[in-house]
């Protein structure tokens, strides 16, 4: 395990490497009997068969003031409970799970609940991939299929030609892009007609682009040519919306540039020196690239006369791979998830220089990141989702609540503010900051995706449920 002397370094420049031997991990340490780590390889492919039970979280955090850790926040922790058969998040062909109240616990209340909501169960395939925008979900699985909900009921749905969907990113208001395993990006566009109606418009790289290679390779195989084809699978795409341009990131070691206006490949990267899993837009022009090398990178865009990136910075160097990132803008916060079950996290000051952290509360790999107001969500192969809120004063991080229910890895997140689930009367109430709620979806390699209600103040609800519930430390 990472001792909290050893991991205070969370700023690696290009010359040096702070790191010392307790960065190294060779195996996960379970009380004290020492279990041989899975290979990346075996991770990626796991089934819910020989993963790891759940442990009590650990968070380690650190005074933002200061690049030492400081000392372990711990916090009360349960999955919650579920939602009963008056709300109006439950409709077919979500299924239903017994409520563990009265049977006169009114409608108003439910809705305060924080918690399992529902689950879609359909035999598609594995969960790879999910994307939510308002009222719409949609999923993506190995069955090429992407199914699209609509208030939470089948709504539409559409299939690739070939490759598992790994990636789904929704741009404005009918456009779709989503990333393959054969190594192809497809657009789909919204039917104005017909508004459930999808259709591909698009594959990146286009045909005219392969088709000019091939007729003239030596150009394109100059020190200036854009090599627009990734060789291996797509692992994640990011948009930077303001700027029209969609960052894709491959098993094949590069992230490519894409400009949406034209679906023109602006640029080749080869970033790291294993897979790439994560590619993320972040702040201030910044683009941050997380591999199976055990490194987390960033990237600054420059667009003089034309897009490039320049690494500007090595946030993290380990011997396990980086397998998910997520970034909160408004906060200037990176957070990273990795094969031995830590989440890194960084927050940029104002001197530019990035302080931060790390979390322990999966015994296996994280697999997915997603933020939401304060609130991380980090989802592992040990089938749960870990929820941490971070505390504005100081930037530590604790430990909510552990959301279980999936029989599998928990591949993929996706969050929305709630607004389609209202009270009596179709009310709303005005909340603030820290009042938030999030409808979350997880994604499962179990077959299913899950729907859960997460709030900042999921502790105080469990104080009052659940006064027996188990402590993080």
């Amino acid at each position: 395990m990472r001792s909290e002397a050893g991991g205070g370094t969370m700023v690696v420049d290009l010359q040096t490497d702070p790191y010392n031997n307790n960065h190294h991990r060779h195996e996960i340490i379970t009380g004290n009997v020492h279990k041989p780590r899975p290979k990346f390889g075996d991770i990626l492919k796991a089934d819910h068969d020989g993963i790891f039970p759940p442990v009590d979280p650990i968070i380690i955090n650190t005074n933002l003031t200061h690049q030492r850790f400081s000392s372990v926040s711990t916090s009360t922790m349960s999955s919650g409970p579920t939602s009963g058969d008056g709300s109006p998040c439950l409709m077919s062909p979500w299924a239903r799970v017994s409520p563990p109240w009265a049977a006169d616990f009114n409608e108003d209340n439910v809705l305060e609940t924080n918690g399992l909501i529902g689950s879609i169960v359909r035999e598609e395939g594995h969960i790879y991939s999910l994307a939510a925008s308002g009222d719409l979900l949609y999923t993506g699985s190995d069955s090429k299929n992407i199914r699209v909900w609509k208030n939470l009921k089948d709504y539409s749905g559409f299939k690739a030609s070939s490759g598992l969907i790994k990636a789904i990113v929704i741009f404005g208001e009918n456009r779709v892009f989503t990333g393959h395993q054969d190594g192809k990006i497809r657009i789909w566009k919204v039917s104005k007609r017909k508004p459930g109606k999808y259709k591909r418009v698009g594959t990146l790289p286009t045909f005219k682009s392969l088709v000019k290679s091939s007729v003239n390779p030596k150009h394109y195989r100059g020190k200036n040519s854009v090599k627009t084809k990734h060789h291996d699978a797509v692992s994640s795409l990011s948009m930077d919306v303001e700027v029209g341009l969609l960052y894709s990131s491959s098993w094949d070691r590069t992230i490519k540039v894409w400009r949406v206006s034209d679906s023109k490949c602006l640029e080749s990267i080869h970033a790291h020196e294993d897979a790439i899993n994560s590619v993320m837009v972040g702040f201030d022009d910044l683009v941050f690239t997380g591999s199976a090398d055990g490194t987390v990178k960033v990237w600054k865009r420059e667009m003089q006369v034309k897009t490039r990136h320049v690494l500007v910075q090595v946030l993290l160097k380990q011997e396990s791979a980086v397998t998910a990132l997520a970034v909160k803008l408004k906060s200037s916060m990176v957070y990273s998830g990795s094969s031995d079950g830590v989440v890194n996290y960084w927050q940029r000051s104002k001197k530019r220089v990035f302080v931060g952290g790390i979390l322990k509360g999966h015994k296996s790999a994280v697999l997915c990141l997603a933020v939401a107001g304060n609130l991380l969500l980090s989802g592992s192969a040990d089938k749960n989702i870990c929820v941490w809120r971070r505390d504005t004063s100081d930037g530590s991080h604790e430990c909510l609540s552990i959301l279980t229910g999936h029989m599998g890895p928990v591949k993929c997140l996706a969050v929305e503010e709630e607004r389609a689930c209202r009270g009596k009367g179709g009310k709303t109430s005005t909340v603030g900051e820290g009042d938030r709620k999030w409808i979350l979806y997880s994604g499962s390699l179990d077959k299913s995706v899950k729907v859960w209600r997460v709030s900042e103040k999921m502790a105080a609800w469990r104080e009052i449920d659940e006064p027996e519930a188990e402590s993080c430390a």
